[in-house]
């Protein structure tokens, strides 16, 4: 297992997740559903390894027939890109909009639908099909960002909205930036 990108991956996605659609549907799923926290972070487990191994996967599978040059500016240019897309703040869609449902098996299967569709093309699904180019080890860096998606979504989910008002998000958010604008540079640099 490669520490570095299980660690990378997991700082990455913790950090970039703060304040993200994802995060703001946990806290919506929890008000929602207020007796319903395992089933909801279960839900969100579920989806976000599924989602994460089919990006790591792929991000994988294009460094099989890229050069290394222009995998070393792809790689590059997604992390700046993903640094600079974490400065734009993400809100909620009404797709949780749907019947209110009492049951934990419904509960767990509306998270699962609502997240694995919502993590499609978002800014960490992104950025687990960069790290997954970058890392030869798919398991670590899908452990990484599954882990990273739980520490942030997990706590949102049982802390509920005073987790997001004591926290400034916009500091959260800089932070990542600042992260995967650095990892961008010195991808570019240093390959």
């Amino acid at each position: 297992m490669d520490v570095s990108a299980l660690a990378l991956s997991t700082g990455i996605v913790a950090l970039a997740e703060m304040g993200d659609k994802t995060q703001l549907l946990s806290l919506m799923l929890a008000a929602r559903y207020p007796k319903q926290a395992l089933a909801i972070i279960g839900g969100i487990f579920i989806a976000t390894i599924a989602n994460h191994a089919c990006a790591a996967f792929l991000g994988h599978w294009l460094t099989s027939f890229m050069s290394p040059d222009l995998l070393k500016w792809i790689l590059g240019l997604s992390f700046l890109g993903i640094g600079l897309w974490l400065l734009v703040p993400d809100h909620i869609d009404d797709a949780a909009e749907s019947k209110v449902a009492d049951r934990a098996l419904q509960v767990f299967l509306l998270t699962v639908g609502l997240f694995f569709l919502a993590e499609m093309g978002d800014k960490t699904q992104i950025a687990t099909i960069a790290l997954g180019a970058k890392y030869s080890d798919v398991l670590s860096v899908t452990i990484g960002t599954t882990l990273g998606m739980m520490l942030a979504n997990a706590p949102a989910v049982w802390i509920g909205q005073k987790f997001t008002q004591r926290m400034p998000i916009k500091w959260v958010h800089a932070v990542a930036a600042v992260t995967f604008i650095a990892i961008g540079i010195a991808t570019l640099i240093w390959g």
